[in-house]
């Protein structure tokens, strides 16, 4: 599959429109009604450290929210979840504005205008815990990159974040990827969120597809939770809920090719928001401390700090809301002040 790489059009009309609203020139358009070419259409760069936070295209008992109510302390939004149809491998996104309270698709493309007139990117994620996407040969691996590249056109998403829960193949999801990536064109965000099983080691079809995307990844969010025990980086077996598991965790993804940029911690916002492995804000910001200064360990230390280390990931952010956005509040401000 060859396309060219998109222009960006409806990203760039959305951005226009919330930027008059405030009252700020937008470029005309030429005499072919295109849009001029100009910086405001160009996404913003994600942050050396960022914090990601999945947003709920769903009520499921945490709080409501718009696009535009998601906390700022989040620098990539990913909306969850675009579904499956009946073609293998295709996917689609529809606004359940009755979950919502009313919230209208219109008001929803400009909530995500306005999100990266803000500096943030807005990607769409695919999979979830109830999200079954099969990409398993050539033609599905063609109509998953067609669909996803057509929502971003759409919605003027800026990337797409993988959460497939039910297994993938390498082969085909890295030929997905890449359709995707060569389309999008500069500025495409792609992000991971692998379940812990997922991640343990280089020969796992997630990492391996990881490492095999390794030149468009922005980041691989781990699931650290909902997890059994799990071996660390130095053999030893550790117990989800402690700054040990996140550490000696992500310690294998750090040694086992993934640049320091492109990892991320995955927790719940809330002891709502999974069923369990939760931790205290503090254990994640003692965790990441302990990567990138060597502080702030618990039992297992790396023997090197990785500075670089990307941040920090939640689910959600509506159970961040729900918690009061203790969540955000505490986490935020450490992964801006990382080295």
């Amino acid at each position: 599959m060859h396309r060219k790489a998109r222009p960006r059009t409806l990203k760039y009309l959305a951005v226009a429109g919330v930027l008059a609203v405030a009252g700020l020139a937008v470029p005309a358009a030429n005499a072919a009604n295109e849009p001029a070419p100009t910086a405001v259409a160009a996404p913003a760069a994600v942050p050396a450290h960022a914090v990601t936070g999945y947003w709920q295209n769903f009520n499921n008992g945490a709080a409501v929210q718009t696009l535009a109510e998601v906390q700022d302390e989040y620098d990539i939004i990913a909306v969850a979840f675009a579904d499956a149809t009946g073609t293998p491998g295709q996917v689609d996104f529809t606004l359940d504005s009755a979950g919502l309270g009313g919230y209208t698709d219109e008001q929803f493309r400009a909530d995500v205008a306005a999100k990266q007139a803000a500096g943030k990117s807005v990607v769409i994620s695919i999979g979830g815990e109830k999200g079954t996407v099969s990409i398993n040969d050539e033609a599905s691996a063609n109509a998953f990159a067609e669909s996803v590249s057509g929502l971003m056109d759409e919605y003027g998403f800026d990337g797409v974040d993988i959460d497939l829960e039910n297994g993938l193949n390498s082969t085909y999801m890295t030929q997905a990827l890449k359709s995707i990536a060569g389309t999008a064109g500069d500025g495409f965000v792609l992000t991971m969120a692998p379940q812990t099983i997922d991640m343990q080691s280089t020969s796992n079809e997630y990492f391996k597809t990881a490492l095999a995307v390794k030149d468009i990844l922005t980041v691989v969010n781990m699931q650290y939770y909902n997890s059994g025990s799990m071996l660390g980086c130095d053999g030893q077996v550790y117990s989800q809920g402690s700054v040990d598991f996140l550490t000696a965790l992500a310690c294998i993804q750090l040694e086992g090719g993934l640049d320091p940029s492109q990892v991320g911690i995955g927790v719940p916002a809330s002891t709502r928001g999974a069923g369990s492995g939760y931790v205290e804000p503090s254990v994640v910001n003692n965790a990441l401390d302990c990567l990138t200064k060597g502080t702030n360990c618990g039992s297992f230390k790396p023997s090197k700090t990785y500075p670089g280390l990307r941040g920090a990931m939640t689910w959600s952010t509506n159970w961040d809301a729900t918690a009061g956005d203790a969540w955000s509040k505490a986490v935020g401000p450490h992964v801006h002040g990382l080295p």
